[in-house]
């Protein structure tokens, strides 16, 4: 098998610099961007030539076929020995949130509840809120974990009124990094089942997965039959503008995924669906190199929160190229918490997020975004260069450290913004 160069240390900040997305144009050119789900890599080379090729034929139409569906197929059989991807039970969709939402649609009714673990992915709860479904969060554990008494509690009540009730459930945990263990997985299969509840697993960080961890698939425990997965190779190969996702459906969901709306398979393009093949297909060596080097920077992570942020709470990610750090310790304003119906943007800052890019010029994901638990938290997205990721926790340290000194010289607290 071909060796691959760590995909994370490739690039300069000059050369980052030049990508026009979100990550690198949200802010202003002095900002360090760890916030928004991109990584700072350069692309696995069958990708690259997936997509090369279709640009040299002319091939931009629209799409047609399985391939991606079998990519998957192949994809999960190899790399978790799970054969359980039936191309028969798939569909394209746009995107993992996208296919989520059309999901819920043909498991729920408007006013139906909608569970989900909060704190989690913002468009869990505004998506799903805006189709006009009621969303209730059950609790993490302390240590950022399914709390399947407190999910079992909750759709229980969600049914007792007579309606339908559904579970979304993003595996591996976003933002926690929590990779769900098959126990784990069984216990939310039987609440599920006990309540008549559908569960909706959104899996777009399943490949994902550092050492100490592995991955299990829901659909492929027991009592997950009547279950859908959505997911997608945007997260694990850096290929989120271009829009495609695979829906999977276990083999007592048939009948509902044959109601998916014919219109919604033509909102995938046809050059992503050429690229998230190639990446199932041909990227393993390349995903490889890139899970040695999230491994390397998780523990660089680690030691740098240690030194530049002590006392700040550190949740060790199993899974995802995203940290969640409890920054209530540093006694910065805690942001709040937010509501179902309250920012759905990580771009909405408050609290230690907003002191963070104020004062030190780092972007994080705001806590209070991710629902109930969250508040007095940032995310930070790891997956960037060593040069990156050290500058960053530095400044970050030092802004904290000047906030410090100018509490203890009587100063009082800073309102964001200012500065000793």
């Amino acid at each position: 098998m071909t060796s691959v160069a760590d995909p994370l240390e490739q690039l300069s900040l000059a050369e980052l610099r030049q990508r026009t997305s979100i990550k690198w144009r949200q802010y202003p050119a002095d900002v360090l961007p760890l916030w928004v789900a991109e990584m700072d890599v350069v692309l696995a080379e069958p990708v690259v030539e997936a997509v090369s090729v279709a640009m040299r034929r002319g091939d931009t139409g629209y799409p047609v076929g399985t391939a991606y569906a079998e990519a998957l197929a192949g994809f999960a059989e190899r790399r978790w020995g799970w054969s359980g991807v039936d191309v028969g039970r798939t569909a394209l969709v746009p995107d993992v949130m996208q296919g989520v939402v059309e999901t819920v649609r043909l498991v729920t009714d408007p006013g139906d509840t909608v569970v989900v673990s909060a704190p989690v992915y913002p468009p869990f709860a505004a998506f799903v809120a805006h189709d006009g479904r009621r969303v209730v969060e059950a609790a993490l554990s302390a240590e950022g974990r399914l709390d399947v008494d407190d999910l079992d509690r909750l759709l229980g009540e969600a049914v007792a009124g007579g309606g339908r009730a559904a579970y979304l459930m993003s595996n591996p945990h976003n933002p926690t990094g929590a990779v769900h263990t098959r126990a784990e997985l069984e216990a939310v299969a039987a609440v599920a089942r006990r309540h008549g509840a559908r569960v909706v697993a959104d899996e777009i960080h399943a490949p994902l997965v550092l050492d100490g961890a592995s991955f299990t698939p829901y659909l492929s425990v027991a009592g997950a039959e009547d279950a859908f997965a959505v997911t997608s190779a945007s997260k694990t190969w850096n290929l989120a503008g271009l829009k495609a996702a695979v829906l999977v459906a276990g083999p007592e969901a048939a009948d509902d995924l044959a109601r998916l709306p014919e219109e919604v398979g033509h909102g995938a393009s046809h050059v992503a669906v050429l690229a998230h093949t190639a990446a199932m297909a041909h990227g393993e060596p390349w995903l490889d190199a890139l899970l040695a080097g999230l491994a390397g920077k998780r523990a660089l992570l680690g030691d740098l929160v240690a030194e530049h942020l002590p006392g700040v709470g550190f949740t060790h990610p199993e899974g995802t190229y995203l940290a969640w750090l409890d920054c209530r310790s540093l006694g910065l304003p805690s942001g709040g918490e937010t509501t179902v119906d309250g920012p759905g943007e990580m771009t909405d800052l408050a609290g230690p997020a907003r002191f963070f890019l104020d004062e030190a010029r780092v972007a994080l994901s705001a806590g209070h975004a991710f629902g109930t638990g969250g508040a007095g938290h940032v995310r930070l997205n790891y997956a960037t260069t060593t040069e990156v990721l050290t500058e960053a926790l530095t400044r970050a340290g030092a802004a904290v450290a000047r906030r410090r000194g100018s509490r203890r010289g009587g100063q009082g607290d800073l309102e964001p913004g200012q500065r000793p």
